[in-house]
Formats: C-alpha cells, sequence, structure tokens
C-alpha cells in the first residue's frame, strides 16, 4: 500500500530510503562501524529500523556516498539495485506489472514515481523511442552517481521482469563522469552507455512499446491507478530549492566556460534580476553558488585517480591549472596535488589496491 506520509511534499524531498537500508545492511556485513557513518549522514538507526520512516534524499545521498567510499566499490549503486526482490518495491511495481503493455507501464512508472523518491521527477517521451528522463527536484545532482545508477538499474530490471524479455536499452546517458566502467556494469545495461551526457534517461526501441506485460490484470490497474491519481490530487504542492535548481543549470556548461548568470537565467527562463532575488530569498548568491559548487567537484574529482589535475580544472572551468590552484589553495589551504597525493596515499595504505 503507498505510505500515507509519501504524499506530504515537504520542502526538503523524502525517499521511502530502500537504497540507505540496503547500503546499511552492506556496510554491517562488511564489518563497517555503519551507525557511525549514519550519524555523519544526518541520519539515525531509528529511521533505519522503521521501515515506513521516509528519509531525506540529500542524506540518502550523503549516506550511500560514504558507504561506497568505505567499501571501496565505486558502482554501489549498481550492485544494490541488483539485490532486492522487485516486488518490494510495493505499489510502484504493481501498478506497472498490472498494466497493459510496456510503454504503458513506463508511463505509470514515470507518473507515479514521486510517491518513492520525491527528489526525482520521472519524464515519459515517446518519439523515435520510449524515453524516461530522470531530473533531480530541490537536490543538487552534482553529489550523486550512486543513486541514480540505482535508478536506472531498477528501472531495467523492471522493464525485463514485467514483460519476461530480456530487454536492452538502446541508449543510457548519466550527467555524471566515469572514465572506467566495470565489465558488469556493460553485461548488464548492455546498449550505448554514455557518462557525461547533459540529461540522465534511459531509451528503448519504438518497437518494444506494445511488448505484453506477462502479469497484466487491468482489474487491479484500474484499482491502482484511480488510488494513485487520488494520492496526487491530494498531495500539496513542492516548491523545490532555487539553489539547487541552479547548481543543476551549471554542472553541464562549467567545462564549456558558459556558466555565467545570465546564461544559467535564461536556461532556468527567469531574468538575471529574478535569478538574484531568489537566491537572495535563499540567504545566497549566484557567485556563492558557483563557488560552493566547484570546490564540492573539486573533492570529487581529485578523487578520481583517472583523471589529470589539468583535466579536473578544465572540468571545473578554469581556463589555467594555475587559477584553479589558486582557488583550490583558497577552500582549503592546501594545493589540488598535495590533496591528490594524500588521497592516493589512503588509499594505497588501505590495502584496497
Amino acid at each position: 500500500m503507498l505510505d500515507r506520509n509519501a504524499t506530504h511534499a515537504g520542502p526538503h524531498p523524502t525517499a521511502s530510503g530502500a537504497l540507505t537500508r540496503l547500503a546499511y545492511a552492506q556496510a554491517k556485513a562488511a564489518g563497517l562501524d555503519a551507525e557511525a557513518t549514519l550519524t555523519r549522514a544526518h541520519l539515525t538507526l531509528r529511521q533505519i529500523e522503521d521501515s515506513s520512516a521516509r528519509l531525506r534524499v540529500q542524506n540518502q545521498i550523503s549516506f550511500v556516498n560514504l558507504v561506497a567510499r568505505d567499501l571501496g566499490d565505486d558502482f554501489l549503486g549498481f550492485h544494490l539495485a541488483l539485490k532486492p526482490d522487485l516486488r518490494e518495491i510495493g505499489w510502484l511495481y504493481y501498478v506497472s506489472a498490472s498494466s497493459k503493455n510496456f510503454g504503458e507501464a513506463l508511463k505509470r512508472a514515470a507518473r507515479y514515481s514521486s510517491f518513492v523518491n520525491e527528489g526525482i521527477s520521472l519524464q515519459h517521451a515517446d518519439n523515435g523511442g520510449l524515453t524516461v528522463r530522470i531530473d533531480y527536484v530541490g537536490v543538487s545532482r552534482h553529489l550523486d552517481r550512486h543513486q541514480i545508477e540505482f535508478i536506472e538499474t531498477i528501472l531495467l530490471r523492471m522493464a525485463r521482469q514485467v514483460t519476461d524479455l530480456r530487454l536492452t536499452p538502446i541508449r543510457m546517458r548519466f550527467i555524471h563522469r566515469r572514465d572506467h566502467i566495470c565489465p558488469e556494469f556493460v553485461d548488464f545495461f548492455g546498449g550505448k552507455i554514455e557518462f557525461g551526457a547533459p540529461v540522465d534517461d534511459i531509451t528503448f526501441a519504438s518497437s518494444v512499446r506494445d511488448a505484453p506485460i506477462a502479469s497484466a490484470d487491468p482489474f487491479l490497474n484500474k484499482l491502482l491507478i484511480a488510488y494513485c491519481e487520488e494520492a496526487l490530487a491530494r498531495r500539496p504542492a513542492h516548491r523545490p530549492s532555487f539553489i539547487s535548481s541552479v547548481e543543476n543549470a551549471i554542472i553541464p556548461l562549467l567545462p564549456h566556460g558558459k556558466a555565467l548568470s545570465g546564461e544559467i537565467a535564461q536556461r532556468l527562463g527567469v531574468s538575471q534580476r529574478t535569478l538574484a532575488r531568489s537566491l537572495s530569498a535563499e540567504g545566497s548568491t549566484f557567485s556563492e553558488v558557483l563557488e560552493s559548487l566547484r570546490r564540492d567537484l573539486a573533492d570529487r574529482y581529485l578523487a578520481d585517480r583517472d583523471l589529470s589535475i589539468s583535466e579536473v580544472a578544465w572540468l571545473l572551468g578554469y581556463q589555467e591549472v594555475s587559477a584553479f590552484t589558486h582557488a583550490f589553495r583558497r577552500w582549503t589551504g592546501r594545493t589540488p596535488r598535495y590533496v591528490r597525493a594524500r588521497e592516493l596515499s589512503d588509499y594505497e595504505s588501505s590495502g584496497t589496491i
């Protein structure tokens, strides 16, 4: 049954927490101090033990990032998505599994997905292919890679299970960067996988639109849709953080030197004055958002040993490495090369290599 709490969107997007609980179980099984990691991510053991408790999406992303780092598993979200019985998703699985055909199942999953995770919005399109685009709402996309890979893996698993076909997407795109992909990831998804893309989405060939659903049940489907539509009608409008919207608009423009306030305002459909006023209402400015975003991304990119310092500088929108080094020293009191060397030393001493 649909969690009653899921119908009440608040100022901080929440999720059912399935990913967090899977990551917690994985951490415990590996002998990690999972409770301490919960505290670092501003979560509690009580929230984990109460399966009906909803968790802030941002806290979920933080926790899974921390567990992935502690486990040394850079594909943790993908690996966790392979574990659960899809029926554990509950009504969202059943509304898809009771649909008439695959095209309808995708539409239902997209329309009602926010009940499971308010921080994402799934948009369905049928134009030369069946595409589900995943947008982040009220949550900064740049901090995540595990949740989005978890979501797209679950979507593909569900597509294969409800159709009883070994479906392979004709295209999968992720906004975050990866220079190397584990073979298991490629074997599972097949098709064309693109990282560093402008959007997160998954596309199936239009030829599978009418593929019948093995467990189609028009009576159950009608009941579930009526219930979900009623829940949507009761759901108050969710006003996402404007700062997160600005951050998500900046990300793809950074390497091209186009992350300017005028360009961002245009992409968000507002004037520069409205952009400044809206950021001010949330206690920030465009330059502060850009600076904070660059610092967060710098930490992430420097942890990726496959990226050179010059590549990190370019990804952050700096034309010269010296400009990046100057900014990084201002943020941390350290140079990027020093932090990279320390990261590598810690990695080797942990015995992960």
